[in-house]
């Protein structure tokens, strides 16, 4: 439950997946971050562009989950409504403990 709140920043390339999301906050976070709502096949749904501290997303029915990224990542990477996200697993994911 405790998300990207304990972090002060993300590096290029990190995230967090939530799964069964459909709003997100941004409440006592430190730093902005990108938002991209998926759904159950990781078609993006929805997109929300540097959500700074104090913020909260818009409930977005058509999502399954939300992947928070570094803010800037839509941008660099073009994302848009429709596009189709693969997974693929590049190093040994690392559990947050809280």
């Amino acid at each position: 439950m405790v998300g990207l709140l304990a972090h002060r920043g993300l590096e290029p390339g990190e995230g967090l997946i939530l799964p069964s999301c459909r709003s997100i906050h941004t409440w006592f976070m430190r730093f902005p971050i990108d938002a991209v709502f998926v759904d159950r096949s990781w078609r993006v749904v929805a997109l929300q562009r540097a959500m700074g501290p104090w913020r909260i997303s818009p409930l977005i029915w058509k999502a399954w989950a939300v992947i928070e990224v570094s803010s800037g990542t839509i941008e660099r990477l073009r994302l848009q409504v429709g596009d189709q996200l693969a997974l693929e697993l590049v190093s040994k994911p690392r559990v947050a403990r809280g």
